[in-house]
């Protein structure tokens, strides 16, 4: 199924523009009119207006939109972190009301969720130990996951010890060893350099189709997002309803340098590049 534009038909049934829907059978995130405002001493401030879109089971789609569009708080509110004022959210069918089990949560400041005084193989641990799986099941997905994102050698190492881009995939493996059957991932690459960036999006792939998990990653950078996602939602300035959603029909085998030099990213980049554009004007979907 191809997404809605502005432009189609399902767009303009109603009232503001949605993203891309799917049967209940293909389904398992589902976003409906979701709206958060937030009280101030100014005042109501309406941050997210109208969300709706759906995520198909083991996709990975790319959520970008400018500064302030309200991407964090919509993550929260998918994750069951934050109350929304009105719609809702369904995973698998059921109703988030807080956080559920069957999903993961990366943030963008890693070194705070993770425990200095623990080895890395402990932070790991953690969760699946609260959750009460027992010892010898705790160890194999421990070890599983520190294999998927390549620090299998360094279980006994301190947080403290490791490069900024390792205490990343320490986190990542954390939430890949609690198995989710979503993982939303906050602008996690924001905090390290381009080299280091590069790498973790080609794992953040890899782990993707090994673990067939449907991935909800947020990002503000535009390249990113179409380098990694099988589709890109943007999202309007604040007060927030989609303002485009594309679907990224690049080849599923991609590399750093094949895929970035291929004319149809430049093409589909600039498509991104020129909504967000668009949004940080003012432009509001339905427009001339």
């Amino acid at each position: 199924m191809q997404p809605n534009s502005p432009s189609s038909p399902a767009a303009a049934e109603g009232p503001t523009p949605s993203g891309r829907t799917l049967p209940d059978e293909e389904t398992l995130l589902r976003v409906r009119g979701l709206q958060k405002i937030y009280q101030s001493d100014a005042g109501p401030i309406e941050a997210v207006r109208d969300l709706t879109f759906d995520l198909g089971r083991g996709e990975l789609a790319c959520l970008v939109g400018p500064s302030g569009s309200g991407k964090t708080t919509l993550l929260k509110c998918i994750a069951g972190l934050l109350n929304t004022t009105s719609g809702e959210v369904l995973l698998d069918g059921k109703l988030v009301t807080g956080p559920p089990k069957k999903m993961a949560v990366v943030f963008q400041e890693y070194g705070r969720s993770l425990f200095p005084w623990l080895r890395v193989a402990s932070n790991v641990e953690l969760p699946l130990k609260n959750a009460g799986i027992p010892k010898a099941k705790r160890k194999e997905l421990v070890e599983e996951a520190l294999e998927a994102v390549g620090l299998g050698h360094v279980p006994k190492s301190y947080p403290w010890q490791l490069s900024g881009g390792m205490q990343q995939r320490v986190a990542i493996a954390r939430a890949i060893a609690y198995q989710p059957e979503v993982l939303l991932m906050d602008e996690p690459f924001a905090a390290v350099d381009a080299q280091t960036r590069a790498d973790l999006e080609d794992l953040i792939r890899s782990v993707w189709k090994k673990l067939g998990v449907t991935i909800l990653f947020v990002t503000h950078d535009i390249d990113e997002s179409v380098y990694l996602g099988q589709r890109v939602i943007m999202l309007s300035s604040s007060p927030t309803v989609v303002q485009d959603d594309i679907e990224i029909d690049l080849p599923a085998e991609r590399t750093q340098l094949e895929t970035r030099s291929d004319p149809r990213f430049t093409e589909l980049r600039h498509h991104v590049y020129e909504q967000i554009q668009k949004a940080k004007q003012g432009f509001r979907p339905g427009e001339a």
